[in-house]
């Protein structure tokens, strides 16, 4: 059978194709390369879906404009941390300083302890060899200095830009949707609802889980006797942002510290960080989940260390939300597929 000989159409139609295909790669490789850039963005869209969750809630309570209860959404987070640190900063600073300074006391006596026995001491002896020289630790401590001035100058950009995004969010939604084609618009209307909602509600599951966490943290070191109980559970707290990684950070010093007051308070220490997680992550968080939403650990913990091997430590920060944003638009897409096949009659 002759083949039909092409058209004019049929080669206007492959090759804007080409073009579409070959726009898309150069999309890609643009993203890849301001990775971080398109981070700073998804920090600040978090940030400012935070803020305007905030501010709907003090329009439903307190029948606040919409322009008063977005100052109120950025106003009072600010007065209650300075009302918290105005009450409790010079004793939390207090806490860390004792802390800093018992760290590596209990460091030296945990060190003495492994050598003491003959398999600790060929231990320690093996590590000793690959021990970072003076010049290799002041280079890094620079490092770390310089990473943390942009960590703080990152900061104020995504505070910045998140207000921007929560006080105007239609100028921003409507800008992006104005620019795709009119069918597609209702469909990704319906995706950005969708990822709304999803991250809103895990966002909230996530604070029921870190407040537990640093009131749960700083109550058991208190009791166990640990000293600077209000400081680590502070930052408890803040790195169970980071679902497993920030338990780790956090666990690894904090039992150094009560070991080197004894092997008994080390072990209550032990005791104490066990219990705590264990109730938040098989109490609180399934109460939490069952109420805003749930995200499958073993998908977390690759997250985690995908967007670690990829994108670097903001990546990790923000690896459990753009997660969040997956699952929603895959659950979307499979809602479309849905539709599609039972219009279809498949």
């Amino acid at each position: 059978m002759d083949t039909p000989p092409h058209t004019p159409d049929d080669s206007g139609r492959w090759f804007r194709r080409s073009l579409a295909v070959m726009a898309g790669i150069g999309l890609a490789i643009a993203i890849w390369q301001l990775q971080q850039l398109v981070l700073v963005i998804f920090a600040s869209a978090l940030v400012g879906l935070m803020l305007s969750d905030f501010a709907a809630f003090l329009q439903r309570v307190l029948r606040l404009p919409f322009a008063l209860a977005i100052a109120a959404a950025v106003l009072i987070p600010l007065i209650a941390l300075a009302i918290i640190f105005g009450l409790f900063g010079s004793l939390m600073t207090e806490q860390f300083i004792i802390l800093s300074e018992r760290l590596p006391a209990a460091v030296a006596t945990v060190e003495g302890w492994i050598k003491a026995t003959p398999v600790g001491a060929d231990v320690i002896a093996q590590v000793s060899d690959y021990a970072p020289k003076v010049s290799q630790v002041v280079d890094f401590a620079q490092s770390a200095l310089a990473n943390i001035g942009s960590a703080i100058t990152g900061l104020a950009v995504v505070l910045v830009a998140a207000l921007y995004m929560a006080a105007q969010p239609r100028l921003y939604v409507d800008g992006l949707i104005d620019m795709l084609a009119p069918e597609t618009r209702p469909r990704v209307r319906e995706a950005l609802a969708a990822v709304r909602l999803s991250l809103t509600a895990w966002l909230k599951g996530q604070a029921i889980g870190m407040a537990f966490v640093a009131v749960g943290t700083s109550l058991g070191l208190w009791l166990v006797g640990l000293p600077s109980p209000l400081a680590i559970g502070l930052v408890a707290g803040l790195c169970e942002f980071v679902p497993y990684l920030g338990v780790v950070l956090v666990a690894i010093p904090t039992v150094v510290l009560g070991f080197g007051q004894g092997v008994d308070s080390g072990i209550f220490t032990i005791i104490a960080l066990a219990v705590v997680q264990q109730l938040q992550g098989n109490v609180v968080m399934p109460i939490a989940q069952k109420t805003f939403g749930d995200l499958p650990p073993v998908l977390t913990i690759f997250s985690l260390i995908a967007a670690g091997t990829l994108l670097g430590p903001l990546g990790v920060v923000l690896a459990v939300p753009m997660t969040v944003v997956g699952m929603a638009m895959l659950k979307v897409r499979l809602a479309w597929l849905g539709r599609s096949s039972s219009l279809t009659g498949g």
